[in-house]
């Protein structure tokens, strides 16, 4: 299926872009790194245009986020409980709740990009608890076109390499959401010692 989509990728350019990122945000699995990546190889060669490429892709994502959002503020908490039933669900869930609670703007911001496989969930989550829209929107916004510059420039300057490129961001990504939740999980466990052994206040 990957290969099938990357060959598609100079047939239908920014529209598939587009889509590919879109869904990605929505925890649909289809290689939307892997497609930028060949993207950016593509605009090296003068198959795409580059703010084309760019903007489609970073929109594709911004309303993947917006949509994901959307569906966690109406049911979000119950969508959630149901997709936690699998054991590996929940864990991913889990942690992109605690990475929210601990880091917030900052959390979303990074789960666009450098923890990109929180990236989904934690839009739901942030829709369910609810997170306030605009701090929402404003952090997926600055993530998402960090994310698709680093991926579509990737592509662009090693366009001869692509594929080892790839095989290395996506071993990489794993170890850098674990990563994310070890540091995201370690922030809100302080924070909430901290709460819990300070005198309380007089009114």
């Amino acid at each position: 299926m990957t290969e099938d989509l990357i060959a598609l990728v100079p047939l239908y350019g920014s529209w598939l872009i587009a889509v590919v990122t879109f869904l990605s945000c929505l925890a649909v699995p289809v290689p939307a790194s892997l497609v930028m990546i060949t993207a950016g190889g593509f605009v090296a060669s003068g198959d795409l245009g580059p703010l084309q490429t760019l903007g489609a892709a970073a929109g594709g994502a911004i309303l993947g986020d917006q949509t994901g959002y959307a569906i966690g503020r109406k049911g979000g908490r119950h969508l959630l409980a149901r997709i936690g039933q699998s054991p590996a669900r929940a864990r991913v869930i889990d942690q992109a709740t605690g990475l929210l609670r601990a880091r917030g703007w900052l959390g979303v911001f990074l789960s666009r990009w450098l923890f990109s496989p929180l990236g989904p969930w934690l839009n739901l989550a942030s829709g369910a608890a609810p997170l306030d829209w605009r701090v929402f929107t404003q952090a997926g916004i600055a993530g998402e076109l960090l994310w698709v510059t680093i991926y579509v420039g990737l592509g662009w300057s090693f366009s001869a390499h692509i594929l080892l490129l790839a095989d290395l961001l996506g071993s990489a990504s794993g170890f850098l959401a674990a990563l994310a939740v070890a540091i995201g999980l370690g922030f809100w466990l302080r924070r909430a010692l901290r709460s819990n052994n300070s005198p309380p206040r007089g009114r």
